[in-house]
């Protein structure tokens, strides 16, 4: 069981996979590009013991890899939630006989909750008045509005009925008192603060940094508005999370946690915040959000600051979004029995493509299903812009694999739907303005309709670049760029050339379709479905628009799309140069892929 930060820094370097960085460097880019480096490598965990300007080390890349992830967690979490998700489908025929075959529950079942103690780290230390930019924040890409808390865990609670909200939601610092408040549409915090904005009050928020890495997954877990997230924290820290009353009288501290920012959101105040390079691989733009007005901060005597880098997939947030799938699976199952699997698709920022395998029991109840996640009940799921409904027995991350299965029974006229004019992600940019866009669902289930085509056999369609192939039935084309003509997706519909094909993508460069994750990438974060679908023939049947294959999806750059983060190049040149300055002794050995099938040197 790890308690807090401290003890897991100490788990990864028992297990070489950290090390330290004694040279000076600086928070403002180079940290987050040292950091992009060793992450594209598989490398360890980065401990920044002296950052410019800050009184606090840095640490990144805690969770950058597989391994890393099951020393913060181990096996106990995931055998935990499948024996309970067992004892609750047993439960409506539970005899003394087959509770007992349940009884390795109570010892953990005992273990979950809350527990106060009288004192703990956390209040070790007092900045009051707080002075911020002695933290070490970093702003990880050039055209970054300021310096971010990449890693908040933001507390609230709901103004009148107490329950409590734990969420990762950024925090821009604007000075040494004042940071921006990112909640965007859907979160918790958000909902708590809309409430008490409605009564004319403050509402007190702590936003704690560092502590269990059981609270940092916890922040960022798709649950449900009213399940508490510091409950599955203490699920998966395997005790009950240590809590001390705040010595100013506001919200209870995370005792363990390496910092405490106390203060309040006024109602009624804006302010800008961002731009930001997210975790869709592009720059979220300036928007008004609210504000924190930090009271004070409390920190341990010997704080490490945590920080992570987002960016275009895949990053360090991968690992844990992939983790936090495997270990909510079988509660999903519960709640929908005949959804057998879900999966979210990292490389599209998670929202941006959903998978389910279901069995239907009845025609046309794959569509109930769909309907299903995308309603309120999924939670965060519900944001997801495309999903796709297939059969039992998909292994759902290999998406070639799942897209082939769909294509082969997938009847367009029928199958296919698109939701226009609804709520959408934050950060999705590819809709007609912030938070609104539309959602496809595509269904294919049953038997086969039609033999994929496995390869492309004759000459490229009129005005197309080059053609691939991502699977059998899918055809990638790059054609002209978007200016230069923006209805070419609608006549290449009809080219006699990709008749035989269902599926058709265009996409600005052809050779995405390489690899699975340049190809979700790049066709999933450039499409909007009511905006970007094509056919050979669309016809109205019973208020249904009934679509007739191919059905070419045109995923190229449009108009308007927010910038694609780069690195700044004096940035890369002062990395490139202070390499060995980083790394004298060549790093350690670690693991370089989630299999840890190489070794890993940190020198080039």
């Amino acid at each position: 069981m790890i308690d807090d930060l401290q003890q897991f820094l100490q788990t990864l370097r028992h297990a070489r996979h950290l090390v330290t960085v004694e040279a000076e460097v600086d928070a403002d880019l180079e940290i987050a590009e040292i950091h992009r480096r060793v992450v594209a490598a598989g490398g360890p965990a980065l401990l920044f013991r002296r950052v410019k300007g800050a009184d606090f080390p840095c640490v990144t890349n805690l969770f950058g890899t597989r391994q890393r992830v099951d020393l913060a967690f181990g096996n106990e979490p995931e055998d935990f939630v499948r024996r309970l998700a067992a004892l609750a489908e047993d439960l409506p025929s539970l005899s003394p006989r087959r509770l007992w075959g349940h009884r390795r529950l109570a010892l953990p079942l005992a273990r979950l909750g809350l527990r106060s103690v009288r004192r703990g780290p956390v209040t070790e230390c007092v900045q009051d008045p707080p002075r911020l930019s002695r933290l070490p924040l970093l702003r990880t890409w050039p055209l970054d509005g300021g310096a971010f808390i990449t890693l908040p865990l933001v507390y609230t609670q709901h103004p009148e009925t107490g329950r409590h909200n734990l969420g990762m939601y950024r925090i821009q610092r604007y000075d040494d008192r004042t940071t921006g408040m990112h909640w965007q549409i859907q979160k918790g915090g958000g909902f708590h603060y809309h409430v008490a904005e409605r009564q004319g009050r403050d509402l007190p928020v702590t936003v704690f940094v560092g502590g269990p890495p059981a609270l940092m997954l916890a922040a960022i877990a798709p649950l449900p508005e009213d399940v508490p997230e510091l409950l599955l924290a203490s699920l998966l820290q395997g005790q009950r999370l240590e809590r001390v009353p705040s010595p100013s009288g506001g919200l209870p501290l995370v005792a363990r946690a390496e910092f405490a920012i106390e203060g309040r959101v006024p109602p009624g105040q804006r302010r800008p915040e961002g731009p930001f390079g997210d975790h869709y691989g592009y720059y979220s733009l300036q928007h008004d959000y609210p504000v924190l007005a930090v009271d004070r901060v409390y920190h341990r005597r010997d704080a490490v600051f945590p920080a992570t880098v987002v960016g275009k997939p895949p990053q360090e947030d991968l690992y844990l979004g992939d983790y936090i799938q495997r270990l909510m699976a079988p509660l999903s199952r519960l709640v929908m029995p005949a959804i057998h699997a879900i999966w979210s698709y990292g490389e599209t920022g998670y929202h941006g493509l959903t998978a389910i395998a279901v069995t239907e029991r009845y025609p046309r109840e794959a569509l109930k299903f769909a309907c299903r996640i995308l309603g309120e009940d999924a939670g965060q799921l519900a944001l997801a812009k495309v999903l796709v409904v297939t059969d039992r027995g998909v292994e759902l991350p290999d998406f070639r694999q799942v897209l082939a299965h769909v294509l082969a029974r997938l009847r367009p006229e029928t199958d296919l739907f698109v939701l226009a004019n609804v709520a959408m992600d934050s950060l999705d940019y590819t809709g007609p303005a912030v938070n609104r866009g539309s959602k496809a669902v595509l269904i294919g289930v049953g038997e086969p309709v039609r033999t994929l085509p496995p390869a492309f056999a004759g000459s490229p369609p009129v005005g197309a670049v080059a053609v691939a192939v991502f699977c059998p039935g899918c055809l990638v084309v790059q054609g002209p760029a978007y200016d230069a003509d923006p209805r070419w997706p609608a006549t290449l519909a009809r080219d006699p050339g990709v008749a035989n094909w269902p599926l058709v993508v265009v996409l600005d460069q052809v050779n995405a379709a390489a690899r699975q994750a340049t190809f979700l990438w790049s066709a999933l974060t450039r499409f909007e479905p009511a905006a970007d679908i094509h056919a050979a023939r669309v016809e109205l049947r019973r208020y249904h628009p009934c679509l007739s294959a191919p059905v070419v999806l045109d995923c190229r750059t449009k108009p308007g799309y927010p910038a694609e983060v780069s690195a700044d190049p004096q940035t890369t040149d002062t990395v490139t140069r202070r390499w060995r300055e980083y790394f004298p002794n060549g790093g350690v050995e670690g693991s370089a892929d989630p299999a840890g099938e190489r070794g890993f040197s940190l020198l080039p």
